[in-house]
């Protein structure tokens, strides 16, 4: 049976996202914060809370407070570890209002990299955001920037020791594409087929351009409580029964294979022991995708199936509309939009919610959220349930 929830999501607040120009960072997050209060049935002096995803431009930071007008916080930081941060704010945010530390704690991530002089690329890579001196600089002189050619080399281990392909891959793309199309908050809406995605040009072999993310300008905020609380807010409560992190690092040690073990097997452990749930309990998962290889791979560590047989595994379609496992509903990261570990954590709210409409699956009682940062160094697990109790 479920354990006791450990805190519970009120609100959620979701800005257009894309290329919305004229707008910096914490003017999205002002909106998105404002949305997510309005969402839940409170204002922001019920606020007592504050967790500030840094973004890469390090504009994001605790002067944000003021900027948003936050008075007499009783818990405030600014959290980093890159693309999986979400989870550990929302361990941070649980673990603080069980102990009393905080009442309402606001979670917000927001970035604004895009202008129409500098497009993905250009915020996301090249020499100027990496260090070229001493021997950090050795990667950079072969031209190796950013974590397009990292992901890159990771895939193709995978695909060398375990034959995966990239119809396999690719897949998982056309999958989250059709999700997309059926969400109001989705960048992407053209079609896509098989043949699309293999007739994109290559980012880093294997990597095509419909193999990974989107960059996107905008925010989300979620607003957390307790679960006593959240029985009396506007919105049916989204309780968290279970959370965990595992940083599996890299030490470069040739008896270790980086990349292709995460930290997914390890916090998933934890954070389904917690929940007091298995797998096969998980109606959807929503899952980090900053590439379509980081589907699959976590797939894997999370037991879905054997590890090396994640290729096998979606290539039947199940992670699309009508599959057995629908996965990243909303288009993820690949299709939908670009907010780091918030893209997965606002498509599970509103899954869970039952708010999903024509993308809404039929089993929203357990929903699984993964979030990724680096180049899978860093991963978070959250399980989430619309059950207040066992």
């Amino acid at each position: 049976m479920p354990n006791q929830p450990k805190g519970a999501i009120v609100g959620l607040g979701v800005t257009p996202m894309g290329k919305i120009y004229g707008r910096r960072a914490v003017d999205f997050a002002a909106e998105a914060i404002a949305l997510a209060l309005d969402d839940a049935g409170l204002s922001k002096n019920d606020v007592d809370g504050l967790l500030i995803n840094a973004n890469l431009p390090g504009d994001m930071d605790v002067r944000t407070q003021m900027v948003l007008g936050f008075e007499n916080l009783t818990l405030v930081n600014v959290m980093s570890a890159y693309g999986s941060t979400a989870g550990s704010m929302m361990q941070y945010a649980c673990m603080a209002i069980r102990e009393g530390l905080a009442n309402v704690v606001v979670l917000v991530y927001a970035d604004a990299p895009l202008s129409p002089t500098r497009g993905a690329g250009q915020s996301y890579a090249g020499p100027h955001r990496f260090p070229l001196t001493g021997m950090v600089g050795l990667r950079a002189a072969y031209g190796n920037f950013g974590a397009n050619p990292e992901y890159a080399m990771a895939a193709r281990r995978h695909m060398h020791l375990y034959g995966t392909t990239t119809e396999q891959f690719g897949t998982i793309a056309v999958n989250q594409r059709n999700w997309a199309q059926l969400s109001p908050w989705a960048q992407m809406k053209k079609p896509m087929t098989l043949e699309d995605h293999h007739a994109s040009r290559f980012i880093a072999e294997p990597l095509r351009l419909l193999d990974c993310c989107l960059v996107s300008n905008g925010a989300v905020a979620v607003v957390v409580t307790s679960p006593q609380r959240a029985r009396d807010l506007k919105q049916p409560p989204v309780n968290v029964l279970g959370y965990a992190q595992c940083a599996p690092g890299d030490n470069l040690r040739t008896d270790r294979h980086p990349a292709v073990e995460t930290g997914a097997k390890r916090s998933g452990e934890i954070a389904f022991r917690m929940a007091g749930i298995t797998r096969k309990d998980i109606g959807t998962c929503q899952l980090y995708d900053c590439y379509t290889y980081t589907v699959l791979v976590t797939l894997e560590d999370y037991g879905f199936c054997p590890k090396g047989e994640g290729g096998p595994f979606v290539a039947d379609g199940k992670l699309g509309p009508g599959g057995a496992l629908p996965t990243n509903t909303g288009g993820g990261q690949l299709s939908g939009y670009y907010m780091w570990g918030f893209t997965p954590l606002s498509e599970a709210v509103v899954q869970a919610r039952g708010q999903g409409g024509e993308r809404q699956v039929p089993r929203n009682d357990f929903v699984l959220v993964s979030a990724n940062g680096g180049i899978l160094n860093y991963h978070s697990t959250i399980i989430l349930s619309r059950h207040a109790s066992g």
